[in-house]
């Protein structure tokens, strides 16, 4: 008798699913949520519903592809979506400028963070997302990798297909210039919510 669905890896829900193609689903109501919100902060609300759709029709072609030795399949899902958002850089250079320019993350804030970080942010979120849209691809995918969508420096490997050498150098440089394009401007940059 095999485990309750809930409780399989989910490369156990990959791995049925290729016998039971509509198993797939459960993958889908695990990490879609998430991965919208990562493209959402990425790309803007807009384009996140077709990213994540495309991102999931894409793994879904690729099941069979997947290695079952890989429990979860959370930094091949988001390797799926950096290679889709890839497609969509120049929207994402674009919305981090716009972003530059009103000081507004419509994605990120919620109405307790607006009440009590308004000040603080506005002050700082031009600037931050000036350096973000400044920032080489390599280096903003392996930062927003680790700050929005909360992935290890091996998930990210993983996600790139890049050492994770590679991923510490890149947010070295990510850090270092959020840090320098950043200096000085109080307790706001000790939270270090991009440069953990």
């Amino acid at each position: 008798m095999s485990a309750p669905a809930e409780h399989e890896t989910d490369a156990a829900v990959i791995g049925r699913s290729r016998r039971e193609p509509e198993a797939f689903a459960l993958l889908y109501d695990r990490h879609a949520a998430a991965l919208h919100r990562y493209v959402a902060r990425r790309l803007g609300d807009s384009a996140a519903d077709d990213v994540v759709a495309e991102c999931f029709l894409a793994a879904f072609g690729r099941r069979d592809r997947y290695d079952l030795a890989r429990a979860d399949a959370r930094p091949w899902l988001y390797g799926i979506a950096a290679n889709v958002i890839g497609k969509h850089r120049r929207a994402e250079v674009r919305l981090l400028t716009a972003l530059a320019r009103t000081g507004a993350d419509l994605v990120a804030e919620c109405h307790a963070d607006r009440v009590d970080s308004r000040v603080t942010a506005a002050a700082l979120q031009r600037e931050l997302t000036a350096v973000l849209a400044g920032l080489p691809a390599g280096d903003r995918e392996v930062l927003l990798l680790i700050a929005w969508a909360d992935l290890s420096y091996a998930e990210v490997a993983q996600a790139l297909a890049i050492p994770v050498g590679t991923v510490r150098s890149r947010l070295n440089r990510a850090r270092s210039k959020l840090r320098a394009a950043l200096a000085g401007q109080g307790p706001a940059l000790e939270r270090e919510e991009l440069c953990r």
